[in-house]
């Protein structure tokens, strides 16, 4: 007997003897938790944050809890107090899960549970962060590197209830998980699963090396596209370069790096990669997983950090990114400060103290606006001491055009009678190889 069809928008079925049964959708709701001192802004900033990442995974936000104090209670984290606050919040209004703003310690964790009572899950902002990052994994490498970030992270809290390293594909916030392998809760077995978990990442990450040479023999400069999650990195690679990649107004939409080439105006391509975007406080097991894939923004020739100029947090967010950057040794580097969604009503042109005017700029990824005005510093950077030459190379010696395309960036060539000429730009390193065809330097580009 076939199945009927059950097609509903924003519902889905579940067949029961072949009968169709309403499955529920509602959102997991929970609490969220913050210890925040005497300023209320700051709380809001913090509990706004995770509201988002709560929305990201798919959880709805039933009530914020702040606590007031000048540092965490080391058992309970909020005070026993306010732990029995929250289980009554959680008993009246059926909630089973709550999210503290902070990284939680295994013992806090259980403590917390205990007091709560009844099936109420306890995780930690780290954990929240790393269950969406196993939702929006899509790539091989990306599975792998959430998945060791898990284990690597979860393993010292599996004490709490619900907390068991057998994780199913799919499943509800903090249960997820790349879904490949079912993992027995002997230590000795998750021991040798993060063994296998890191030799494979380590064979992607030779295989990422060894494109990243291809690329850098290439002599095409590389920039990477950073900056906080949800500052419109994707919404800038798509308007330059037709990318499609996926942009959306959420928190972590897109993990994999993605590359693309872009021909600047002067002739000089690029290349163009988005990067993961960064968040206060990312946990260091994902910073470690994803090594080979942040190693992206470390090998770039050049830095574009993203702000989103319409955010009123965007001076810490910009902070969080540099410290950021300088843990990744990208320091020394062109870095060019773009501030994102200026077309926004309520943005306001944003200035931050220590960050030249010159390497600043205002644009709309979405509209367009000022992108022109990315493209030609892009330019000039790309540009800066290279110069326009003309190369006379006889005609008995035309096998070295193809080495010309190779280092340099060729504008214009004209086959005479008795030799080739050659237009070009050219850098200095270009210019000693092709020395003995040079017919004169034009102009600095």
């Amino acid at each position: 007997m076939q199945r009927p069809d059950y097609k509903q928008s924003g519902k889905r079925y579940i067949f029961v003897n072949n009968n169709a049964i309403l499955k529920d959708t509602e959102k997991a709701k929970a609490i969220l938790v913050a210890v925040a001192g005497s300023d209320d802004s700051e709380s809001d900033i913090l509990l706004d944050e995770l509201e988002r990442l709560l929305d990201t995974a798919g959880g709805e936000t039933l009530a914020r809890v702040t606590q007031y104090r000048d540092k965490p209670d080391p058992h309970t984290y909020v005070g026993l107090g306010k732990v029995k606050e929250i289980s009554d919040m959680c008993k009246i209004n059926g909630v089973n899960l709550v999210i503290f703003d902070d990284e939680l310690s295994p013992s806090q964790i259980k403590n917390i549970e205990d007091e709560i009572g009844g099936d109420v899950r306890v995780i930690d902002r780290s954990m929240l962060i790393l269950d969406i990052f196993a939702l929006h994994a899509k790539s091989g490498e990306g599975k792998l590197q959430v998945e060791m970030a898990q284990l690597e992270y979860t393993a010292p809290r599996l004490t709490g209830k619900g907390m068991q390293l057998s994780r199913q594909e799919g499943g509800i916030i903090a249960m997820r998980g790349p879904g490949e392998t079912k993992l027995e809760t002997d230590r000795r077995h998750l021991h040798r699963r993060l063994t296998t978990l890191r030799e494979q990442l380590s064979e992607l990450e030779k295989n990422r090396m060894i494109m990243r040479s291809r690329r850098e023999r290439s002599g095409i400069k590389q920039a990477a596209i950073t900056g906080y999650t949800n500052a419109g990195k994707s919404t800038l690679l798509n308007y330059l370069t037709d990318a499609a990649i996926l942009a959306e107004d959420k928190l972590f939409a897109t993990l994999d790096p993605t590359t693309r080439k872009f021909k600047l105006p002067c002739g000089e391509e690029i290349l163009l990669t988005d990067t993961v975007g960064f968040i206060r406080n990312l946990p260091h097991h994902l910073i470690k997983a994803f090594k080979s894939t942040l190693d992206e923004v470390t090998f770039a020739d050049i830095i574009l950090v993203i702000i989103d100029a319409s955010d009123k947090d965007y001076i810490n967010q910009t902070e969080v990114t540099r410290e950021l950057l300088a843990e990744l040794n990208a320091a020394g580097k062109p870095v060019l400060y773009i501030f994102n969604k200026c077309d926004k009503p309520a943005s306001e042109i944003p200035r931050i103290t220590g960050i030249p005017a010159e390497s600043t700029l205002y644009i709309s990824a979405a509209t367009g606006q000022g992108v022109d005005k990315l493209i030609t510093k892009l330019e000039n950077i790309v540009t800066d001491g290279k110069q326009t030459v003309i190369l006379q190379i006889p005609n008995n010696e035309q096998n070295i055009i193809s080495a010309i395309y190779k280092n340099t960036t060729v504008t214009e060539i004209d086959y005479g009678d008795e030799y080739v000429i050659v237009k070009a730009v050219a850098d200095e390193r270009a210019m000693g190889m092709f020395s003995k065809y040079l017919k004169n330097h034009e102009i600095k580009v």
